[in-house]
């Protein structure tokens, strides 16, 4: 998909209306005829809210705010990790040589890179306009958005250095952002311990003995500036869980009653399936001190499985409450009356399903991710979204309703602001792309259709969402004229990436 300068014309005439009543609902909200615009990143967050059905998960801040904003059902990461996908998201482009997958691209791709006419991201691109940008945490990939080895000091060289007025963040006794982001109390970390750890941790603390806690003051101590401010501001927030490893302090525990946890609903491998499009749980594996080490031909008990959800479910509870602190503050400052608030996670996670722990796969749960968008005021809110969408389309969606004119290249996101402010569009795709493992996948309203650009006995998977939404079966065999017709859509999506092009 590219966006081109007609359809930005289109767009500019088609929310010019939008944006008349926009300024007449917040004026007063420091007085800005611009909104400001609050971005809170969830690191590992798949779509396991209450918001989204689960009656067992405890996130009674986001599923509010999904109740008020709009939550998207089918919103996907274009990329399976963490670096890549928040490069997607920033730069608003597709993968297009094997280097756009590694979580080291904004080292290697911006870090250095001179200043030019083109914005180095979206943030970049609202600085240009007027925006003041503040940054807290993991925005990029960075746990503290500079550039160093997980083992090294801290560095001066930021991962975006043009987008940020300010780049903050409170590493506590953890010293350096890497250290915070895989921490234990008491400044322990998977670093400083060379992974001699649990892969989660439940131990009787307050919210700021761990990061995500120190991340929501220095967000409510920084909103408390911005509300005195006389121009528009960005505030990217990131916070680390429910990455591994799963650590919260007891309270958010003692939520659950772990017996009742269920178990996932695809447990086993899925059928005619190349174990190479599978992963081994290594990123998880890296806890030297699990009770079991999960492998694809050994999976993890069910009383330990139930123990890996409990956590990543407390974990997923102590980061709403922190994003709650944030959104009070928000409101107390009045600044709700005026800001777009967007809850993103960078991809999805495998809770055991087909075995996995992890993400690093085209499957879908690895891929789609939590995202709740609230436009300011009430405005049009408390709508579900099942459109599909996906991180690259968030760049000219977020200028379209900050009324901000994209730059004067191609970029290949399409911008899905009419599905909030009409409730429709009948130009919408509807289709996401992924990029990992050597493969391209493709999502539908219906359907998710994989290539793998390697040997295998399954170059390709396709999986009937509507009949199979757990992915359990490969049935490409079953319907060769539905697998016809979308790998000729597929092949739109192929960038360069498997055409020789490194």
């Amino acid at each position: 998909m590219k966006y081109s300068l007609i359809s930005i014309i289109v767009l500019v005439v088609t929310f010019s209306q939008f944006h008349a009543v926009l300024g007449q609902e917040v004026s007063g909200a420091n007085n800005l005829s611009k909104p400001n615009v609050l971005f809170l990143f969830v690191d590992d967050l798949r779509a396991d809210l209450g918001a989204y059905g689960n009656k067992i998960v405890r996130t009674p801040n986001l599923d509010s705010l999904a109740e008020r904003g709009f939550l998207f059902t089918n919103q996907y990461a274009n990329v399976p990790t963490c670096g890549a996908s928040r490069y997607v998201l920033l730069t608003g482009k597709l993968p297009q040589t094997t280097g756009h997958l590694s979580n080291d691209i904004f080292a290697h791709d911006l870090a250095r890179r001179p200043k030019s006419e083109v914005p180095e991201s979206f943030v970049d691109h609202l600085r240009r306009n007027g925006y003041k940008t503040i940054g807290i945490g993991k925005i990029s990939h960075s746990a503290d958005g500079y550039f160093y080895p997980y083992n090294a000091d801290k560095s001066d060289v930021l991962e975006l250095p043009y987008s940020w007025e300010e780049m903050l963040f409170n590493p506590g006794e953890w010293e350096t952002g890497w250290k915070a982001f895989f921490a234990g109390v008491n400044g322990r970390s998977r670093i400083t311990l060379n992974g001699q750890m649990k892969p989660y941790e439940s131990v009787d603390v307050t919210d700021t003995d761990y990061p995500d806690g120190l991340t929501a003051q220095l967000a409510i101590d920084k909103l408390d500036e911005l509300a005195d401010e006389d121009e528009p501001f960005f505030l990217g927030v990131g916070f680390f869980k429910p990455h591994l490893p799963f650590n919260a302090p007891k309270k958010y525990w003692d939520l659950y009653n772990e017996d009742k946890i269920p178990l996932s609903e695809s447990p086993d491998l899925p059928e005619n399936v190349d174990r190479a499009s599978l992963i081994q749980s290594e990123e998880f594996n890296q806890y030297k001190l699990g009770e079991e080490h999960p492998r694809l031909d050994r999976p993890v008990s069910d009383a330990y499985a139930r123990k890996l959800k409990h956590a990543y479910y407390a974990s997923i509870s102590y980061v709403d409450a922190m994003i709650g602190k944030v959104l009070q503050t928000l409101r107390e400052k009045n600044l709700d009356r005026n800001t777009i608030i967007i809850v993103w996670g960078d991809h999805g996670w495998q809770l055991g399903d087909h075995r996995i722990w992890g993400k690093h796969t085209l499957f879908d749960l690895s891929l789609k991710s939590t995202y709740i968008m609230k436009l300011p005021g009430d405005q049009k809110g408390g709508r579900v979204v099942d459109e599909v969408i996906s991180a690259v389309d968030l760049y000219p969606t977020l200028m379209d309703l900050c009324g901000i004119s994209m730059p004067a290249i191609e970029y290949d996101g399409a911008s899905y602001a009419k599905l909030l402010t009409e409730g429709k569009d009948r130009h919408w795709k509807n289709t996401a792309f992924a990029y990992f493992k050597n493969g391209i996948s493709l999502k539908t309203s219906q359907y998710r259709i994989t290539k793998y650009f390697r040997d295998t006995n399954f170059p390709v998977e396709l999986y009937d969402h509507r009949r199979d939404p757990h992915e359990s079966k490969n049935i490409v065999d079953q319907k060769p004229k539905v697998v016809d017709r979308l790998l000729i859509e597929l092949e739109k999506g192929n960038t360069g990436l498997y055409n020789g092009n490194k």
